[in-house]
């Protein structure tokens, strides 16, 4: 973990904040002493919305119905 003070921080701002991109901590002190740190922000995971579309599909009753010669040769490229 780097550790800068303010004044180098302000110059140097845009490397401190491609270090901390890339998981390194950078910690801004001032006269010495810690003030803040800066790190990668972790984005949130997505929560799964089961049954979302529930009602709003349906599956026809000849869904696993072969499928004639014709059509299934063109699938195939005969």
């Amino acid at each position: 973990m780097e550790t800068v003070n303010i004044y180098e921080a302000k110059t140097r701002l845009s490397q401190l904040v491609d270090k901390a991109a890339s998981g390194e901590d950078v910690v801004v002190s001032r006269n010495g002493k810690p003030l803040v740190r800066i790190t990668r922000l972790v984005s949130a995971k997505r929560r799964i919305k089961f049954g979302l579309l529930k009602g709003k599909l349906t599956v026809p009753a000849d869904f696993d119905v072969p499928l004639p010669d014709d059509v299934l040769a063109g699938f195939e490229g005969r």
